[in-house]
């Protein structure tokens, strides 16, 4: 199983970090960051901007950033269409969605549809991926819940997610 990450429109370079780090414990062979994602290492900024990103992101990637692939993306629906001609199947982690392409981490048929080269795309905190990618997304798998809440930690989720693929 080969798996790339995409984090489009995360805002917490804690989440970033956490991700970074478990990302790089799972082996992903690439990280993808779009949107407002807070960038590691990022020679566009100032110095001193850069600086603060790099030591928030650290303080939960642990040196993960310096570990991995890690790509900045300025038009992330371009690479995602470039990645989907290479085979990658693209596989959006969301939530509380209403589509025909979405299935629980939980269903026993998701190793009927799920490929051996996916590209994980995981959204903004709150309002999730980005609708304008919504129509070029494989496939949506969902986190079941079984508390009151409705989601998870987005860096949490990620581990979870990326575990269960794995495991397929």
């Amino acid at each position: 199983m080969k798996i790339q990450l995409v984090l489009d429109n995360i805002r917490s370079c804690y989440n970033v970090g956490a991700i970074l780090r478990t990302a790089e414990g799972f082996g992903v062979e690439r990280v993808i960051l779009s949107g407002y994602t807070p960038r590691v290492h990022d020679k566009s900024l100032l110095p001193h901007l850069r600086e603060k990103l790099d030591r928030e992101i650290h303080k939960t990637a642990l040196g993960a950033e310096d570990l991995l692939s890690i790509y900045s993306s300025d038009d992330i629906k371009s690479d995602l269409n470039s990645l989907k001609k290479q085979g990658w199947q693209l596989v959006g982690l969301e939530n509380n969605i209403n589509s025909d392409k979405l299935i629980s981490l939980g269903n026993q048929s998701i190793k009927d549809v799920i490929s051996d080269k996916v590209v994980l795309i995981l959204g903004e905190e709150v309002k999730g991926i980005n609708y304008s990618l919504h129509d070029i997304i494989d496939l949506f798998l969902e986190i079941p819940m079984r508390g009151k809440k409705e989601s998870f930690n987005v860096s949490v989720a990620a581990g979870i997610a990326i575990y269960a693929i794995m495991e397929i």
